[in-house]
């Protein structure tokens, strides 16, 4: 049998590759958030395989700390593998239909994400705009449902672009009268503020494992009501997205435990190590702590002159939005902070870019400590700026 010369391989990178070698940063803008000696141990524990009993039993306890975070007793409550946009084209893959009405609050960056992966699942998307940082009332939520008649009405609860705190009591009840579910993104509010799934009447819910959760990047919670699985049972067509569809998700992560995908074993130990931190420290004790040290560092900004960007009833205590004082450059002081502190702060997006930087106190990080870190490194930054 003739053999077929094969090439030769091309030249490995000259002197192999460094040892991995990162800088100890404080991660204090919009997320990720730093990791937890103990969710690093629980990262770094061996990986077993996703149908392995010990797994299978270590998935029941998530589901369960999920719904305590959540408040719900939706059987439906799993974590996505996937970041936070997975977990967000999810929502609405599961939801949506070809030509469903979808009314979409749009008052930052994420609002307008929605909308765009709503449009490539061909929903027809409707906008109730409000300017970035503000926050919809019930009477806008109401007009917005009575006009366009959406089968799905999606809201962001905390706005990463903004630092806005969207309140959603009532909304759900005025959605039941209008027949219409309604999705909301937790992705940088849940473990900050209170959230409560069922008595708010949301239908879904999602997340992201890196922000308040202070777990690593990569896996997503979300949540289904019983109001959501029925629509998404009787859809005409299958979900797209084969490796979203929840129907699938849910053979998996419910008694079933049936193959779909490889979980990512380890983004789950973590995940769970971090939910057991919040259920030690209690959930209410932690939307708190939450609170306490976003108006510690709100005091200490205006003794810096520093304006916030959102007023005070409504900014989200896991990120507050600051303004950029005239004649400052935003990126030096972000830089300046990195160079001389290895702190990481976040700078505006769309719209906000140059206008405001973003500051995260998010689960491991909501510390006091960090708060009198980072104004004193803020104050030394501006002076070099000016």
């Amino acid at each position: 049998m003739r053999q077929t010369k094969l090439p030769l391989l091309s030249n490995a990178p000259q002197g192999g590759t460094k040892q991995l070698d990162v800088p100890p940063r404080l991660l204090l803008g919009a997320g990720p958030s730093n990791v937890h000696a103990r969710v690093l141990q629980a990262l770094s524990t061996q990986v077993i395989g996703h149908l392995d009993p010990v797994f299978v039993d270590l998935m029941g306890e998530i589901q369960q700390l999920l719904r305590y975070l959540c408040q719900t007793k939706n059987a439906v409550t799993l974590p996505l593998s996937g970041t936070g946009s997975a977990a967000m084209e999810a929502a609405i893959a599961n939801t949506i239909e070809p030509g469903d009405r979808l009314l979409v609050g749009v008052n930052g960056y994420f609002g307008a994400r929605i909308c765009e992966i709503a449009s490539r699942y061909d929903a027809e998307v409707r906008r109730l705009e409000k300017p970035w940082g503000k926050v919809f009332d019930l009477n806008e939520i109401r007009e917005g449902l009575e006009r366009h008649r959406p089968a799905v009405l999606a809201l962001v609860h905390g706005e990463t672009s903004t630092g806005a705190l969207q309140p959603l009591s009532g909304i759900g009840e005025l959605c039941r009268e209008h027949n219409t579910l309604l999705l909301v993104d937790s992705v940088t509010s849940l473990g900050s503020v209170p959230l409560y799934v069922d008595a708010w009447g949301i239908d879904v819910c999602y997340s992201a494992s890196q922000k308040c959760l202070s777990a690593a990047p990569g896996v997503a919670p979300i949540t289904l009501s019983q109001r959501a699985i029925q629509k998404r049972n009787n859809r005409s067509m299958r979900v797209r997205s084969w490796y979203l569809d929840t129907v699938l998700l849910e053979q998996y992560w419910g008694e079933e435990h049936r193959y779909h995908h490889t979980a990512p074993i380890n983004l789950n130990y973590a995940l769970r190590e971090s939910m057991r931190m919040v259920v030690e420290e209690g959930l209410s004790e932690c939307w708190q702590r939450h609170r306490n040290n976003a108006e510690l560092l709100w005091i200490g900004l205006s003794d810096l002159d520093l304006d916030c960007y959102v007023e005070a009833d409504y900014r989200l205590p896991s990120l507050t939005t600051i303004r950029v004082p005239q004649g400052i450059n935003d990126r030096a002081v972000a830089r300046y902070l990195l160079t001389h502190y290895n702190i990481e702060i976040g700078l505006g997006l769309g719209e906000l870019a140059g206008k405001i930087w973003r500051v995260g106190l998010m689960g491991f990080n909501s510390r006091a400590e960090n708060v009198t870190l980072l104004l004193t490194a803020f104050e030394e930054a501006l002076q070099n700026a000016r």
